[in-house]
């Protein structure tokens, strides 16, 4: 085999995390080769069969052994216990990652949709301006443009909030019956992770080389109904507000309509049936 052609069943993932680690067990079902890169938790890796590759994207020399993939899968998040600053990660680590990576067919990079700075309520999609307000949107925006300048041909995917088992929004200060800040009527746009892996698996057999895709679930939220609904599931007092006004914060409802295009259909369609699955599969 050319070296040139990586395994076809080989797949590599870079943050096999909260996404990342759903990703890889779907690819393990198919029956795939999956290995990713860990800078602790290689024991918890190996007993999913992930094939666990020690090494950091902010230390380049632990990058050298990187193994060939069909398929990279970057989904690297913020580990704030690490100590190192959000450009760091997104920015530093990412061009590190990009200048040491054997070849690969596909590159799916998962971004996220703070990128966009609209705070209008206004419906977003791919080619909505990007100007974010926010430092880690601009930063995540960085990222986006180191990307597209080294690998063009990467498949963007811009995600709107993750939340299922074991991750729902502010969860605590609801149990607690905590008031909750900010503007109430500001929208929240959402997808479940099973969704969001789902939209992995679609992008790498669907997706355009080179094209970005917003990915949320199409049923953008008012942060009262959200949280209102919460409690409502968690048994907890009904949540409550300060209304603290954001003027000029972002606010924006995310158009994943040019990736349903491709096929994709969310099983939870909003955050009622997922909220709902969500508390059922969550750890107490």
């Amino acid at each position: 085999m050319s070296p040139l052609l990586p395994p076809a069943d080989t797949r590599l993932i870079f943050g096999c995390g909260y996404l990342g680690l759903r990703v890889a067990q779907r690819w393990l079902a198919q029956g795939m080769r999956v290995a990713a890169l860990t800078r602790k938790n290689e024991r918890t890796l190996r007993s999913v069969g992930i094939e666990p590759i020690t090494g950091d994207v902010l230390e380049p020399s632990s990058l050298r052994t990187l193994p060939a993939a069909a398929t990279v899968l970057y989904a690297v998040g913020m580990d704030r216990s690490a100590g190192k600053s959000m450009r760091d990660v997104y920015v530093t680590g990412l061009a590190h990652v990009l200048d040491t990576l054997p070849p690969c067919a596909r590159f799916v990079y998962v971004s996220s949709t703070s990128v966009y700075g609209q705070s209008n309520g206004e419906w977003v999609t791919e080619d909505s301006i990007t100007e974010p307000t926010e430092e880690a949107g601009k930063v995540i925006l960085e990222a986006e443009h180191l990307l597209r300048s080294k690998k063009p041909n990467a498949i963007l995917l811009r995600s709107a909030g993750l939340y299922g088992p074991d991750r729902l929004l502010r969860k605590q200060p609801i149990l607690k019956g905590e008031p909750l800040s900010g503007d109430t009527d500001k929208w929240l746009n959402l997808v479940h992770v099973a969704d969001a892996a789902s939209a992995v698996l679609l992008a790498e057999t669907h997706g355009a080389p080179g094209e970005t895709y917003n990915i949320g679930d199409g049923t953008p939220v008012s942060r009262r109904d959200f949280y209102t609904r919460l409690a409502e599931l968690l048994h907890a007092p009904e949540a409550k507000f300060d209304h603290r006004a954001e003027p000029g914060s972002p606010n924006r409802r995310i158009d994943a309509t040019k990736f349903r295009a491709l096929g994709w259909s969310p099983v939870f369609a909003s955050y009622r049936e997922g909220l709902t699955t969500a508390i059922a599969e969550t750890t107490m």
